[in-house]
């Protein structure tokens, strides 16, 4: 038996927010917007400044979180305000974590996800139908820019996308951060298939984590889901944007993203919902790698077989020389 949920029976939606203002507030704005919002209980987890060049950023971005408190959007607003910086990824793990632990299921956004009306109803109602089907382990709000012609509404397959997601917590509980035990293990095939069959490199973000370059959650959330074999429920139109891939975030440098439909409903699911080998297909079109960035990659994975610590120094050297001073 999951553990109760919100007083009105609804998933929380747990946020996540550092030193954005106004990513924050048009989040916010957005959420506020969806459908059963006045009933969703939201709680926010409000990173603490790196140092005193953070302080007034982490203060508005706080300010505006008590302004949707007193707002009545929502059916309840709670702040966890940090004293001290976690970082992005302890912040969203731990706050998933308790959330999970409390309500058994829940919905996350960050900072800078922007939602169409129908996100949260689309959410739930995924919850509801899948929480018993041991196949689903993620719900995506977001979803890649592709010709949706001819294809289903909503699909399963392989790939966790992380802006904007729901899952349970018998699902979460299996969230392991551990890269180098994934890159000593896993061989190349393996390898591969968690890259969608070689069309996008997914798994550089793991070898980023196992060197010290990044320190990052989500590949490891999708690594969780692949080695259990699990799916991802994914609309095939997307619930959100992001709005922070603009050089304001900690993960991600610039990049145009589509304009979302914030007017767009969720009515209902069809009886059946199943895999898409064309909805795969076109994805993998999309995000193909360019031939020469997977020829850079296959010299790097053949150094990193031949000499794995030269290596691994050479690329924390270079790292070093790339960060700003």
């Amino acid at each position: 038996m999951r553990p109760p949920e919100t007083p009105n029976g609804r998933p929380p939606v747990v946020m996540f927010a550092y030193r954005r203002p106004d990513h924050l507030r048009r989040t916010l704005a957005a959420l506020a917007a969806n459908d059963g919002a006045s009933e969703t209980h939201v709680i926010l987890h409000s990173d603490g400044p790196r140092g005193a060049a953070d302080a007034a950023a982490v203060k508005a971005v706080r300010k505006v979180a008590q302004e949707a408190v007193g707002s009545g959007a929502f059916g309840d607003f709670a702040i966890v305000a940090q004293d001290r910086n976690k970082g992005l990824a302890a912040n969203i793990v731990d706050g998933v974590t308790a959330a999970m632990a409390a309500h058994g299921r829940a919905i996350v956004v960050e900072d800078d996800i922007v939602t169409a009306r129908g996100f949260l109803d689309f959410m739930r109602a995924g919850l509801d139908r899948f929480e018993g089907d041991p196949r689903v382990w993620h719900i995506s709000g977001w979803f890649y820019d592709i010709d949706p012609a001819g294809l289903p509404d909503y699909a399963l397959w392989q790939v966790m996308n992380c802006w904007g997601w729901a899952s349970w917590a018998d699902r979460w509980q299996h969230y392991r951060e551990d890269p180098q035990r994934i890159v000593r293990d896993w061989d190349r095939a393996t390898r591969r298939r968690y890259n969608l069959d070689g069309a996008h490199d997914f798994f550089c973000q793991i070898e980023d984590n196992a060197s010290g370059r990044k320190y990052t959650w989500d590949c490891f959330w999708y690594a969780a889901i692949f080695e259990a074999g699990g799916l991802c429920l994914t609309p095939t139109r997307a619930f959100a944007r992001n709005i922070g891939l603009d050089g304001t975030g900690e993960n991600c440098g610039p990049a145009d993203m589509p304009a979302l439909d914030t007017s767009r409903r969720f009515e209902s699911f069809p009886p059946e919902i199943g895999e898409s080998p064309e909805m795969v297909a076109r994805v993998k079109a999309k995000v193909r790698l360019p031939m020469l960035n997977r020829a850079k990659r296959g010299v790097k994975l053949t150094l990193m077989s031949v000499a794995p610590q030269a290596t691994e120094r050479l690329l924390g050297a270079y790292g070093k020389l790339q960060r700003p001073s």
